[in-house]
């Protein structure tokens, strides 16, 4: 068994062990190669064990480690690599300072409905993007997600984790996960399929809610035969989450949610709750830990207070049902950025008080470099007199109104935000924040979404706009009619943003909408861009 400052593999010092469960135990570690920190994940089989349990045990760490890395998204947890030392393999994966979500719930009580929707996203959004690459996860429960102390929702522990073409994977004495999270037809016969994963999500969701799983019972022997025989508990306090609990943890696959259903309905309940009081961010933002740890224990957050649920990376815009246009950094375009032109439907252009123009290097694309300077003061304030709040079968969540000036789009927008146009970028700043919302009207329709995003960070970076440029994914949406995806952060006056982009064609036109904010908002802010994404209109 290992001990503190042991050197793995030669390169890896552990440190001191920051959970254990019962096939292993996990070390904060420091790879001395690259001088970061990691999370080392020990495999210790019980002497109780044949050799035959302890291959079967081995074989379940590899395949934990081979299903998470072909996996490359921010609420994974990322596998760094895989090394032996005494005969046994040790997994080295990314270091997150957190408590596990069934340790927040003992220590700190349940969530609110809205915060635990928060949290599904989360969730909902690393199962999908498992499900794409054909890993099913298989365990997913309290235990095996992890709460950032910087509000980051990670699943981890993909060590049941199978390929979906894989059916060798069940046998007699092969661990199947805990009763209370495991679906109706995995504890009747071993069966796995992504329902069999979104069930289990529904059960971990009721917890979050509830402060304890739909079937606890006070055995796992009892908990079985209530999965067998019995409804869920009713939720009580779980308030407009309840129906999409219920609708996950029908008994038979076919009738559940599916991911999009679900996605669409704990969007909706963002979108129908205010967002949480923005706080200070913090400066630094720490990496991220995974493991199977039941109880971890590393430190917590001085008086237990919980971090606002902010996922690095948060999820993608693919995951929009309706999802047009989505977020991140703001689009300028052409040559007529080097001056500001404020414009209203009802009067002719007129010049803003005087600012700064951005250099040509930053405001020759579509990126929101322009819009994120300061901008200048004075600017109009939103809605514009008359402005709908409704139209094309959308019903804006109130708050918002459309923004339009004849020019054939509707872009929806929160009231009180400033508005501005640069060239062919129309700039839509919160006064009170750093976040900006843009439309960019001017891209070329039959341009190649994916290799506009690729220049625009390559120019970008060159320079030196996007100090710790950080590429979260840049992908083609292929459901979607010439469309691209561009996610990323960046260090803007010492604050980590958060910022990502979508690049469509509508109506034959082509468009890009950015979203910036925060690392530490970007969860909070969901509900925007959703509402955003989904309510944008064009027409020829």
């Amino acid at each position: 068994m290992a001990v503190g400052r042991m050197l793995v593999a030669g390169r890896y010092r552990l440190g001191e062990p920051v959970g254990s469960g019962g096939m292993g135990r996990v070390w904060r570690a420091r790879d001395e190669m690259l001088d970061r920190d990691v999370a080392v994940k020990e495999f210790v089989p019980p002497d109780w064990m044949t050799d035959e349990e302890r291959a079967r045990l081995r074989d379940r760490t590899l395949r934990e480690a081979r299903s998470a890395g072909r996996l490359n998204h921010p609420h994974v947890v990322r596998i760094y690599d895989v090394v032996h030392a005494d005969g046994l393999p040790w997994i080295v994966m990314e270091y997150v300072p957190s408590r596990s979500l069934h340790q927040v719930i003992h220590e700190d009580g349940p969530f609110s409905p809205a915060t635990a929707a928060r949290i599904g996203v989360a969730l909902l959004d690393a199962l999908r993007a498992a499900h794409e690459a054909g890993v099913l996860h298989r365990d997913v429960k309290p235990h095996n997600v992890l709460i950032g102390f910087d509000g980051r929702v990670v699943l981890t522990d993909f060590g049941l984790a199978t390929f979906v073409d894989d059916g060798a994977v069940t046998g007699p004495g092969l661990v199947v996960g805990s009763p209370q999270y495991v679906s109706p037809e995995r504890a009747r016969d071993g069966t796995s399929s992504p329902e069999s994963d979104l069930w289990s999500l529904g059960a971990t969701l009721y917890a979050a809610v509830e402060g304890r799983s739909p079937y606890a019972r006070e055995n796992a022997m009892a908990t079985l035969m209530a999965l067998a025989t019995e409804e869920p508990d009713p939720p009580a306090r779980a308030g407009m989450l309840g129906p999409v609990l219920t609708g996950l943890l029908r008994r038979q696959p076919r009738d559940r949610l599916t991911a999009a259903e679900t996605e669409q309905r704990l969007r909706m309940i963002l979108a129908s709750t205010p967002p949480p009081p923005r706080v200070p961010s913090p400066r630094r933002v720490p990496s991220v830990i995974g493991s199977e740890i039941d109880h971890p224990r590393e430190a917590t957050p001085t008086g237990r207070s919980r971090p606002a649920l902010v996922a690095a990376g948060q999820s993608r815009p693919a995951l929009v049902a309706a999802g047009l246009a989505l977020v991140a950094v703001l689009g300028v375009g052409g040559i007529l950025a080097s001056y500001l032109i404020q414009e209203t439907p009802t009067a002719g252009p007129t010049r803003p008080p005087a600012s700064a123009p951005p250099s040509p290097a930053v405001a020759a694309g579509f990126s929101a470099a322009a819009c994120a300077r300061p901008a200048p003061a004075n600017l109009p304030k939103l809605p514009l007199p008359g402005a709908p709040r409704g139209g094309n079968d959308w019903a804006l969540t109130p708050g918002w109104s459309y923004f339009t000036n004849g020019r054939g789009f509707h872009m929806p927008v929160p009231d009180g935000w400033t508005w501005q146009r640069i060239g062919t970028t129309y700039c839509f700043r919160d006064p009170v924040g750093d976040t900006v919302l843009s439309l960019d009207t001017g891209r070329n329709p039959a341009g190649d979404p994916v290799q506009a995003c690729r220049a625009e960070a390559a120019r970008l970076v060159q320079a030196g706009a996007l100090p710790g440029y950080e590429l979260v994914t840049l992908e083609k949406k292929p459901l979607l009619n010439k469309t691209a995806d561009w996610e990323y952060r960046y260090t803007a006056d010492g604050v980590r943003m958060h910022a990502q982009t979508r690049w469509f064609v509508k109506a034959g036109r082509g468009f890009a909408i950015s979203w910036t904010t925060r690392d530490f908002d970007w969860t909070g802010d969901l509900a925007k861009i959703n509402m955003a994404l989904t309510t944008f209109y064009a027409q020829r």
